[in-house]
């Protein structure tokens, strides 16, 4: 399928739309699960911001933990009441262990639509077979997936996934084609490999070649869209059916404004400081009340401090007491000292977030000898916490 023109990519909901299972996702765009990033508190902001157009996926699940009942695990499944369709994205490496927690979301109710983790390229993941390394592994691929398939029954099960482990070892068409034949309703793909990390430019070409090899499903890219504008481009250049949508919403949840009106010839919106500071005090009160504690909210908004505040004239010392509150009338105090007026800095739009590159990709011992020889890994290859 070659790539789609401009008015074909952004006709209203219709039979062309983007599917996943019995949910339309109009615009198609959804935002990628980034672990510590996008909990309830996050995917409410960037709900708001758009209208409640688009997917909303958590924070990755390890299923071991979920099938344990792991506390923060518990607490991390928390859907808002006005979440919908709520998403869950699943991370495991033992079929059984995976299948076990497909079967206890649909069992209790716990989620609309699950995602399997094989995009993750950190050590810690990788070095188990889990994550960015997992596909190279045939078999164990696809049995993963006939089990999540088997025990989601109604419920839509999607993948994201890399390029591969490194150029010589690519992976994601023969991925691509396991996933059609085991029933997964949609791919997405990060059009880098695990050893690339987040350096370098995601490979948009890839896109287009996964969409060509796997027409019977939607294909979601990832990587590098950093405005409204570069889903559009996306989506023309490589005739994919949506978008996913990471790094590029740190520090600004109303990406997902600019999303929601994809083709509407809306300018972007660019907010002053005042408004930037308001979401900021928003965001650091959502955890805290999602927590359960006021200072805790703050010191886990710390994080976030560096992304809304790029561009913006905030000098290093006030920088450092906003990523050292601990609560939200310290959080206020140093927000009332930048100026308010401050307009939109125009080159806040471009990259944010991690965008370092890797480099040799940690993996079990022997794990790239033969792509179609292997035994299962244990659920023990799993974290016993979720979140990343």
């Amino acid at each position: 399928m070659g790539p789609m023109t401009a008015d074909a990519t952004l006709a209203p909901p219709a039979p062309g739309a983007l599917r996943i299972g019995p949910h339309t996702v109009w615009p198609p765009v959804v935002l990628a699960p980034m672990a510590g990033i996008t909990n309830a508190p996050f995917r409410t902001l960037c709900r708001e911001f758009s209208g409640g157009k688009g997917l909303f996926v958590s924070e990755m699940i390890t299923t071991r933990a979920l099938v344990e009942r792991n506390e923060k695990t518990m607490q991390l499944i928390h859907f808002d009441a006005s979440e919908t369709p709520r998403s869950i994205q699943l991370y495991g490496v033992d079929p059984a262990t995976v299948g076990k927690a497909v079967r206890m979301i649909v069992d209790e109710d716990l989620a609309d639509h699950i995602d399997l983790n094989f995009g993750c390229p950190v050590p810690k993941v990788t070095r188990k077979g889990g994550g960015s390394a997992l596909p190279y592994k045939r078999p164990l691929l696809r049995a993963l997936l006939r089990e999540a398939v088997a025990a989601a029954g109604d419920l839509p099960v999607t993948i994201k996934m890399r390029k591969g482990i490194d150029d010589d070892h690519l992976t994601y068409l023969d991925a691509g084609r396991i996933a059609v034949e085991e029933g997964v309703s949609a791919v997405a793909l990060h059009g880098r490999t695990a050893a690339q990390h987040y350096g370098g430019t995601a490979d948009w070409e890839a896109i287009a070649r996964l969409k060509e090899h796997v027409p019977e499903i939607p294909v979601l890219g990832n990587g590098d869209i950093w405005s409204a504008a570069d889903a559009e481009r996306m989506m023309r250049e490589t005739g994919c059916d949506g978008v996913v949508v990471g790094r590029g919403c740190l520090g600004r949840p109303w990406l997902f404004r600019d999303l929601a009106a994809l083709g509407s010839g809306e300018a972007p919106y660019a907010p002053a400081f005042g408004e930037v500071a308001a979401v900021m005090r928003r965001h650091a009160e959502l955890l805290g009340r999602w927590l359960g504690d006021e200072a805790r909210g703050v010191i886990d908004f710390r994080k976030h401090v560096s992304w809304y505040t790029k561009g913006f004239a905030v000098g290093s010392e006030l920088r450092r007491a906003l990523a050292t509150a601990s609560s939200l009338a310290e959080l206020d105090e140093q927000l009332a000292l930048i100026d308010p007026a401050q307009p939109w800095p125009a080159h806040a739009d471009g990259p944010r977030g991690r965008t370092a590159a890797g480099g040799r990709v940690v993996l079990p011992d022997g794990w790239l000898e033969d792509p179609y020889e292997c035994a299962a890994l244990s659920a023990d290859a799993e974290s016993e916490t979720s979140g990343g």
